[in-house]
C-alpha cells in the first residue's frame, strides 16, 4: 500500500503514469479506507486465525487477497478526463487483457447501483463498468484522488472464491451471491500469464508504455514515509 502511495506521489510530482500487478505475501485481508471493518467483521476470528490485515488508501470493501492479481494504476486525471472515465477505461482494459487469455468478459451496465460501504464484501455484489464473467464479478476497484492525479487499484480474481470474506462477516452462501467453488474465470490462471496479459495489453494500448521489473528509480525510498501508516492497527483498526 505505501508502494501504491509512493507511485501517486510520484505522478503528481513527474506526470508520469504507472500500472503495477503484483501478489501479496503473506496472503492478506484488506478493507477499504472508509469501511467499518470493526462493525462488519469478526475481528477476534481474524486474530485467532492470524491473518494479516492493512486498510488500502482507496475506498471500497474487504478483499482477500490471495490466489489473484492486484493491479495499481496512478495517473494523471488529464490523461483519461476524469474518475468515472478513467474507471471505465482501466476496466476495460482488464476486459481486454481477459480476452487474449480466452476469457469472454464483459462490463456490469451503468444502471448497476453502488453498495455502501458496510454492505459486505467487495466480490459479493457487481457495480457499474466492473468486469463479470458469466454474471459473476471478478475485478473488484477502488479509487483515491489526489490533486490533478489518482490511484486506482484492484483485484482480479483467479482462483478464489472470496468465502473467507463472507465467513468473516457472518453471511452464508445463501446470502453471499460471490460465492462460488469454481474457478472465477471459468478456467485455471496463473499469476503470471494474468500479469503477462494487463501488461501486454497496456503496451498495446497505451502509447508511449514501456515495460520494467521491479520498481522504478525512487519509488522504494518515496514508500518509507507511508510504510509506517500501513503498518499500524490504528489505522487498520481505526472504524
Amino acid at each position: 500500500m505505501a508502494v501504491d502511495v509512493a507511485l501517486l506521489d510520484r505522478t503528481l510530482a513527474t506526470g508520469e503514469a504507472f500500472l503495477r500487478c503484483y501478489q501479496w505475501e503473506p496472503h492478506c485481508l484488506s478493507f477499504g479506507r472508509h469501511e467499518p471493518a470493526l462493525r462488519r467483521y469478526d475481528a477476534a476470528r481474524i486474530r485467532a486465525l492470524g491473518l494479516p490485515c492493512v486498510r488500502r488508501p482507496t475506498g471500497g470493501r474487504a478483499v482477500w487477497h490471495a490466489r489473484e492479481l492486484t493491479y495499481a494504476v496512478t495517473a494523471p486525471l488529464s490523461a483519461f478526463g476524469g474518475m468515472r472515465e478513467a474507471y471505465a477505461a482501466i476496466h476495460a482494459l482488464l476486459a481486454t487483457a481477459l480476452g487474449a487469455m480466452g476469457v469472454q468478459s464483459l462490463l456490469a451496465p451503468r444502471s448497476s447501483l453502488m453498495p455502501g460501504i458496510g454492505s459486505g464484501p467487495c466480490f459479493a455484489t457487481p457495480v457499474g463498468g466492473e468486469v463479470l464473467v458469466k454474471g459473476r464479478k471478478v475485478v473488484g476497484s477502488a479509487q483515491l484522488r489526489s490533486g490533478d492525479a489518482f490511484l486506482q487499484h484492484g483485484s482480479l480474481l483467479l482462483a478464489d472464491d472470496q468465502g473467507l470474506v463472507g465467513e468473516l462477516a457472518g453471511l452464508t452462501p445463501a446470502t453471499h451471491p460471490g460465492r462460488s467453488p469454481a474457478s472465477p474465470l471459468g478456467r485455471e490462471a496463473g499469476f503470471e500469464e494474468a500479469a503477462g496479459a494487463v501488461l501486454a495489453t497496456a503496451e498495446s494500448l497505451l502509447k508511449g508504455a514501456v515495460r520494467e521489473e521491479g520498481l522504478p528509480a525512487g519509488i522504494a525510498a518515496l514508500a518509507v514515509p507511508h510504510a509506517a501508516r500501513f503498518r499500524s492497527d490504528a489505522w487498520t483498526w481505526q472504524r
